[in-house]
């Protein structure tokens, strides 16, 4: 049994905590047991949905699928390459990407997000699912000019809202063969399943706990499949993993005049 949780506000209360159940969100803290309140229930248009996780560092991993290491002229690579994401360019479900001055091409890029249970350090493989809260869909969203100009991650992958999370965190999912997507206005871009990957799950969580002690929250991009392509203002861009959902993101500009 698959539970979606969720973060979200209603009528600009403060952040809550709630579970999907059919078209409806349901607080979590209240079990409707006798002498106890019952869950307060909104329905799902009722309510804005935040960024399901609060992470204190979102680690992406680069190259971790063969078709998207071929299409950038890369070689596989024989170790997880791993990059640090800034904290502030987490959005939720709804916000804009912005895309800023002086980059001339920002790519989508349709990832598993594992979004981290307890503190862990040093897990096996083996162990590895236990200190998993559940999975997400995420936007590694990317200034693919600036990343080659650079070549390193940091400013090409870490402006703000360059990394919505959402809709919800699945809790229970198998994430061994699940199908990874992206639309933009409606038209398919990619269209991969995890079992592609290079480094699956628990491969991932152990080596990257082996370098740094992972908290409750705490977010892994595990890479994105072939067909990253372009976005612009105006656009839609829609990340599906399946079993999670989809995560919508309008594309605006920033105008720097604004401050």
């Amino acid at each position: 049994m698959i539970e979606r949780r969720v973060r979200f506000t209603v009528d600009g209360s403060p952040p809550q905590v709630g579970r999907l159940i059919d078209g409806e969100v349901q607080t979590l803290g209240a079990t409707g047991l006798s002498g106890e309140s019952a869950p307060a229930r909104h329905p799902l248009d009722a309510v804005r949905l935040l960024a399901p996780c609060e992470p204190g560092k979102v680690i992406g991993v680069a190259a971790n699928y063969r078709d998207h290491a071929a299409e950038m002229g890369r070689p596989v690579p024989t170790t997880p390459r791993i990059f640090l994401k800034a904290q502030s360019a987490v959005v939720g479900p709804g916000d804009p990407i912005v895309i800023p001055p002086r980059t001339v091409r920002v790519d989508h890029e349709a990832e598993l997000g594992v979004v981290i249970g307890r503190r862990c350090h040093r897990v096996r493989p083996e162990d590895a699912l236990e200190v998993i809260l559940g999975f997400t869909a995420v936007n590694d969203v990317t200034a693919r000019d600036f990343q080659r100009a650079d070549g390193i991650f940091g400013r090409g992958k870490g402006f703000d809202t360059f990394c919505p999370v959402g809709p919800c965190i699945a809790v229970g999912l198998d994430p061994r063969d699940l199908a990874v997507r992206t639309r933009v206005n409606g038209a398919l871009r990619q269209d991969g399943r995890t079992s592609d990957m290079v480094f699956d799950v628990p491969t991932l969580i152990a080596f990257i706990s082996d370098i740094m002690t992972l908290m409750p929250g705490d977010l892994i991009a595990t890479g994105t499949p072939a067909g990253v392509g372009p976005i612009q203002p105006g656009d839609l861009v829609e990340i599906e993993v399946e079993g999670v959902g989809v995560l919508s993101n309008p594309v605006c500009a920033r105008d720097d005049r604004e401050g």
